[in-house]
């Protein structure tokens, strides 16, 4: 972490080389949490959320990791992209309820390359927006509980609880997909996911309390 938040601050400074290479570092996790909910969005969203960390607004207080810190302002960016885009509808999206393919229907599973992905990735946007993320910071992104909280500004409780929920309805999820052969590779994924999740982080085994 110190690394990163050395970088930040040489950023901050103005040494833009510093800058190129804390992108560099976390480019390419900041785009994957963007393409699942953002569609053709998401390279621009990964542009601004860079450019957010550097803004005095988005302090760096060091109470937690910087990848926690990173996809906080990613979160609170991806709001902002969604509350401007059903503003015209004069609806303030309620993120515990809906889902992406309800308050995003142009994300799109098609950057990913594998059939077992797009179709893991299309359940993952039918949770609410909540879920989602607390699944995919977690297992993908491989923060551990206190992160996810921090990144999500939610309890460690509340996380654990997301957890939980999230991974029955993803199930449940999977198993009303439309049945093809592909789909048991999808749930043959899904179970190794969380167990090999689980057995790299201990973390994870308190999730499931």
């Amino acid at each position: 972490m110190g690394g990163d938040v050395q970088l930040l601050e040489s950023w901050r400074s103005g040494d833009e080389s510093a800058g190129e290479a804390l992108v560099g570092a976390h480019y390419d996790s900041v785009l994957r949490f963007f393409r699942t909910k953002a569609g053709d969005d998401a390279d621009d969203l990964v542009q601004r959320t860079f450019l957010r960390c550097v803004e005095p607004r988005s302090t760096f207080r060091g109470l937690s990791t910087f990848r926690a810190f990173l996809f906080g302002v990613a979160r609170n960016v991806l709001f902002e992209h969604i509350r401007s885009r059903v503003r015209d509808r004069k609806v303030d999206p309620d993120f515990g309820v809906s889902s992406i393919l309800d308050l995003e229907p142009r994300a799109s599973t098609l950057a990913f390359e594998k059939a077992e992905q797009r179709q893991l990735v299309h359940a993952l946007q039918l949770l609410p927006v909540d879920i989602q993320l607390t699944l995919e910071l977690y297992y993908w992104e491989e923060l551990s509980v206190d992160e996810v909280a921090e990144a999500l500004e939610i309890p460690p409780g509340t996380v654990k609880s997301r957890l939980h929920r999230g991974r029955t309805l993803l199930r449940d999820a999977i198993d009303n997909a439309p049945a093809d052969a592909g789909m048991h590779s999808v749930r043959a994924q899904l179970d190794a996911w969380v167990s090999e999740v689980r057995s790299q982080h201990p973390a994870a085994r308190d999730a499931d309390s």
